[in-house]
């Protein structure tokens, strides 16, 4: 599998240092992304999605964000944190795109649609920009932009937060890069557009081997696209694992709640599930496993040290005591 191998990340931790102390928004993240295959990334607000593909193309910094010495991130051989900011502008767009959350802030207020999608896609590809013009216009009908030769013509603020949000795809996906990082895509957009935006992802997919990295709160947008999932909490990632198990046998208590979280068609219930308790307090140290005071499952030894990630024979990944070699016995309160 070594050859299809596009992206390795490897012991990943992104901090902010804040008045309050230092906060560990990204904490030890490892994962493997191969040709063709779609990451699916989920967990609440705030589990360090975000931060974790801002730091993949080395642009947390801006946001006040240090990416901590022993962190890796390699593209296709290449150590991307050891490349200056020149080489890194080179390798965004490209090689790596990203469809951001807010795309408002994504889209630069004083210059036209038309503008800031010619330049990305000239920046990246050998054409005049006449002919990346008519190349933005066919990549703004197919995320289902009506009139684009006009769209063109026009400012961000003239659109709505939908419309921003299907300009910042199509830009994306104009210069074919090998990744896609896909934060929330699908957010802003009615049902019918966001079937056509995860057409045009399987599209993309299959015309040009392109891997995906999937962020989003959508569990269904994940059972649709993903072929593996990273679940995330409190900056780790507590469970990693094909769809099909994820799904049908996860094993973190987490998953098992964000799971247990979403409506099912088949059941009528008065009150959907929540996860008790809220995400602690990154800015102060946590002894034990991250999530033990909202698990059901949890043992003295939980709280007392942090579990190892353990790799099933399937070979999923879960960093929990239930699963860790040891004797002691698990006090069930659930």
């Amino acid at each position: 599998m070594e050859e299809t191998l596009l992206l390795k990340v490897n012991g990943l931790r992104t901090h902010f240092i804040t008045k309050d102390g230092i906060l560990p928004a990204v904490d030890n993240v490892s994962f493997e992304l191969q040709k063709g295959q779609v990451l699916g990334v989920v967990g609440e607000s705030g589990c360090g999605k975000s931060v974790m593909s801002m730091s993949i193309l080395k642009l947390i910094e801006k946001y006040g964000g240090t990416i901590m010495e022993g962190s890796s991130v390699c593209l296709s051989g290449r150590e991307l944190l050891e490349l200056s900011e020149r080489e890194m502008c080179n390798i965004r767009g490209k090689e790596i795109s990203m469809i951001s959350q807010d795309p408002m802030t994504a889209l630069n207020p004083v210059f036209t649609i038309g503008q800031q999608m010619v330049e990305a896609i000239c920046r990246h590809k050998k054409i005049s920009k006449k002919e990346a013009g008519k190349l933005a216009v066919g990549w703004l009908e197919k995320v289902g932009i009506s009139e684009a030769e006009k769209r063109m013509k026009e400012y961000p603020h003239q659109l709505s937060g939908g419309m921003c949000q299907r300009v910042v795809i199509a830009m994306a996906l104009s210069c074919n890069s090998k990744i896609l990082i896909a934060d929330e895509p699908t957010t802003a957009l009615d049902v019918t557009i966001q079937a056509q935006i995860l057409d045009l992802f399987r599209e993309m997919k299959k015309q040009t081997d392109a891997a995906v990295i999937l962020i989003t709160h959508d569990m269904g947008v994940v059972a649709d696209m993903a072929d593996h999932i990273m679940v995330m909490y409190a900056g780790k990632a507590v469970e990693y694992g094909s769809k099909q198990q994820i799904f049908n046998e996860p094993r973190h208590p987490y998953t098992q709640g964000l799971l247990a979280s979403v409506p099912k068609l088949d059941m009528q219930v008065e009150k959907l599930y929540s996860i008790p308790g809220t995400v602690p307090n990154l800015k102060k140290p946590i002894r034990g496993c991250v999530f033990c005071e909202r698990c059901p499952k949890a043992s003295k030894r939980c709280a007392e040290a942090c579990p190892p990630q353990v790799v099933m024979k399937d070979d999923g990944k879960v960093s929990c005591w239930l699963y860790a070699e040891t004797e002691e016995t698990i006090d069930d309160r659930s």
